[in-house]
């Protein structure tokens, strides 16, 4: 059954919008009703909060799916404040911090620039 409900989970959150997610969550909670009751009842209660992910564009909702932006985060952060070692105070931790999730917010906002050479051939 493992396979089968990942797929119908995968379903909702692969919904055009949240109406046809909502509609989706029915259909999957009628479904296991009579033969996983504790499931249906966990969809039902739980899934709807995943739901507001559809509030942000379709862009960006792939990007929410995985935790993989959350550990680059991370690591980014990490990286930079390797190179400090020690800080001397906490506010310049907190002023390095602030820049590099101010610099990542950005390159989120505007997409990754790159060189644009206007007439070359």
């Amino acid at each position: 059954m493992q396979t089968e409900i990942a797929a119908d989970i995968r379903m909702i959150f692969d919904a055009p919008d949240r109406t046809t997610a909502e509609a989706y969550l029915a259909k999957t909670v009628a479904k296991y009703k009579q033969s996983a009751s504790r499931l249906s009842e966990w969809l039902a209660n739980n899934i709807p909060d995943g739901l507001t992910v559809f509030a942000f564009p379709a862009s960006v909702r792939r990007l929410l799916r995985t935790t993989n932006g959350v550990e680059r985060l991370h690591r980014e952060v990490r990286r930079r404040a390797r190179v400090v070692s020690i800080f001397p105070n906490p506010a310049s931790c907190l002023r390095l911090v602030s820049a590099v999730l101010a610099e990542i917010s950005e390159e989120w906002l505007t997409g990754r620039t790159y060189l644009v050479f206007e007439g070359a051939t």
